[in-house]
């Protein structure tokens, strides 16, 4: 039965279609099949992805730049990975940078970007992001002597206070770190804009898309920044982190590395031996979502992202909307972040007067609805909200979210209030 969530059918796959890639819907918990809401904390992985991974370490395992089969297979499937994830996002193989996760990277980036900093400089980062932005920059306070200046959020709606920013960039500031979307309230913010600022005082810019890449198609020319992180384990691939960053840039930092190790980008960025099976895992969750756009095959590979995201993007919405509608119609209820209609993700999050989040989880668990609580590691958030220590109830709709899910969800929320 065609569902409103399929009337992008023409353009990509349907839901139904898209869960039969995914296992993990086939769980099922107290009687009831599993409803996966966490996806802000790391989506389920589809078949496709999985069997690459399993073909790389079955059948090309080996260690890179040595002169035979398996050495060559391993170079050539890392090289593969690097397009396929600069289609992703609009950069070039050359600046596709892998590593352990968004943080490992970005603390490895910090170190290298704060060599050449000191005293008197200045680095500028928000309170929406996700500590993973923040930490690294903080840490060349106390290393380089730098001066981190925080932005504020407006706690009235979630998103970013423009005046502030403004005000914080200067001819002092060296950088602006901020992120793409919040993955706590799931405010989309405009740092194509925020890079504008920071350029125009000669500044860099490092974009935070851990939240951002698996909902809205990311393009690095068009947000004009020079360095951008992500996670393939958001959007339905393995535990490994990616840097985008442009080549003469990452061909300049003092990075800390190994003296015989490469010295051209992207190695230039990459400590030691890599997760070859996540880095094929991740061109794996890439090529996986342009598959779902049914003439694939036949057009560019960021053709067919451009018209996944799209449909994806306008079902998650509709999901969003709902979900949004319906909870707030249930007393003592508070929803947190920008109200639909508004640039977001389709990623809730809410509190209940007098209970605590740790309560509700367990309860919606009960039911087979799976959600995640607690700040997210999106620590500043929380506390503007005046939540601590019991923090959010976060609840993120996927590729294969269904509308009889939200139902669950809506109806558990409420049978927990009587």
């Amino acid at each position: 039965m065609t569902t409103m969530l399929d009337r992008g059918a023409s353009v990509v796959t349907t839901v139904e279609g898209i869960r039969t890639h995914f296992p993990a819907l086939e769980r099922m918990h107290n009687g009831n099949p599993v409803a996966y809401f966490d996806g802000p904390g790391g989506t389920q992985v589809p078949r496709p992805v999985v069997d690459a991974m399993d073909d790389y370490l079955f059948n090309h395992n080996a260690n890179t730049h040595w002169r035979y089969p398996t050495s060559e297979e391993t170079d050539a499937l890392i090289a593969a990975a690097r397009e396929t994830l600069a289609d992703f996002l609009n950069g070039r193989p050359d600046e596709i940078v892998f590593g352990q996760n968004m943080t490992t990277l970005t603390f490895h980036l910090a170190r290298a970007l704060g060599r050449q900093w000191g005293k008197g400089d200045e680095i500028v980062i928000t309170e929406l992001d996700h500590h993973g932005n923040v930490a690294p920059w903080r840490a060349l306070e106390k290393d380089r002597g730098v001066t981190v200046r925080m932005v504020k959020m407006r706690t009235e709606d979630g998103r970013l206070d423009w005046s502030d920013l403004e005000a914080a960039i200067t001819p002092r500031t060296k950088l602006l770190a901020i992120g793409a979307a919040s993955n706590a309230l799931g405010t989309i913010t405009d740092v194509a804009r925020a890079t504008k600022l920071a350029h125009a005082v000669g500044a860099l810019s490092f974009v935070d898309a851990v939240h951002y890449a698996p909902h809205v198609l990311v393009d690095v020319r068009e947000i004009g920044c020079d360095f951008l992180a992500c996670s393939a384990y958001k959007f339905y691939g393995p535990h490994i982190g990616v840097l985008w960053g442009k080549r003469d840039l990452i061909e300049s930092l003092d990075a800390p590395r190994l003296e015989p190790a490469p010295q051209e980008s992207p190695e230039r960025l990459e400590t030691g031996t890599q997760n070859h099976e996540g880095i094929v895992g991740a061109g794996a969750a890439v090529e996986f979502l342009a598959s779902l756009s049914p003439d694939h095959r036949d057009r560019p590979r960021r053709e067919s992202l451009v018209a996944t995201f799209a449909a994806l993007h306008g079902r998650g919405m509709l999901l969003l909307e709902n979900l949004w509608n319906s909870l707030a119609e249930i007393d003592g209820l508070t929803l947190h972040g920008p109200k639909p209609g508004t640039p977001r993700t389709p990623t809730l999050s809410f509190t209940m007067r007098g209970v605590k989040t740790d309560d509700i989880a367990t309860a919606l668990a009960k039911r087979g609805v799976f959600v995640s609580n607690g700040d997210f590691y999106a620590a500043t958030i929380v506390e503007r909200l005046g939540l601590v220590p019991d923090g959010l109830l976060r609840v993120g709709c996927s590729c294969y979210t269904t509308e009889n899910e939200v139902d669950r969800l809506i109806e558990g929320v409420r049978a927990f209030k009587r």
